[in-house]
């Protein structure tokens, strides 16, 4: 199962020792890491990406949630970013394309008060005791969420209703005089462009998520492709 994973450290130095042993487990087999980022939260609130998945994920398709969840975690004060980072943070706070909910980045938000640090990173993980345990015994907080499906930009309903005024509009305009035929023809152009720009962007999002789980599915095949590799050396 996609998770996103969350353990918030006392210290900056503990952050890095979760980030080691996020890898160790990775080796092991008991995950699979799709991208990660050391983060820390100053005095003032602001969320500050301390590092990144080499080179940096957060603007790739395999870092799209992680980098919607951590700027949502930043809040009005917003994240610093490092010059690894970019802007791939700062574009990217929608709560739709972290992929979790609200009640989720709320939580974490409590835990990860100032001078306190985490390792965030987006996995795929079956059990979650291996996880727990190691980092419970380095002094890690755990939090996890299931990623949802990608949903769609635009509901059903809402595009049903934009089409039914679309309507009732066209057929008004069918019955008015001549100078108020302009000022509906219009309101029925807004109307219009506004349902193709939901539309087309419910496709961008469709496409988008389709090409992030091939991507996934990529990463996937290519770590067991390495662990058995590796496997079979030690057994020679």
């Amino acid at each position: 199962m996609d998770r996103m994973l969350v353990v918030v450290f006392d210290s900056e130095t503990k952050a890095y020792e979760g980030r080691k042993t996020l890898h160790q487990l990775e080796s092991e087999g008991s995950i699979a890491i799709y991208a990660y980022a050391v983060i820390g939260k100053n005095a003032d609130g602001t969320v500050v990406v301390r590092q990144l998945d080499d080179p940096g994920p957060l603007g790739t398709l395999l870092g799209a949630s992680l980098g919607s969840f951590i700027g949502l975690l930043g809040g009005p004060v917003g994240v610093a970013v490092g010059a690894m980072a970019g802007s791939a943070v700062g574009g990217m706070l929608d709560l739709e394309n972290s992929r979790v909910g609200v009640d989720f980045v709320d939580d974490v938000k409590q835990q990860l008060q100032p001078n306190k640090f985490a390792v965030v990173a987006e996995i795929q993980e079956d059990w979650t005791t291996p996880v727990d345990s190691r980092m419970e015994a380095i002094g890690g907080t755990v939090s996890r969420r299931a990623l949802a499906e990608v949903k769609h930009l635009v509901d059903d309903a809402d595009v049903a209703a934009m089409k039914a005024d679309l309507a009732q509009l066209k057929a008004e305009r069918a019955k008015v005089h001549a100078d108020r035929k302009a000022k509906l023809q219009e309101r029925i152009n807004q109307l219009d462009s506004k349902i193709q720009a939901w539309l087309e962007k419910a496709k961008e999002r469709r496409q988008a998520a389709e090409a992030q789980a091939k991507a996934k599915v990529e990463v996937l095949k290519s770590k067991a492709a390495a662990l058995k590799a590796r496997a079979t050396k030690i057994q020679a």
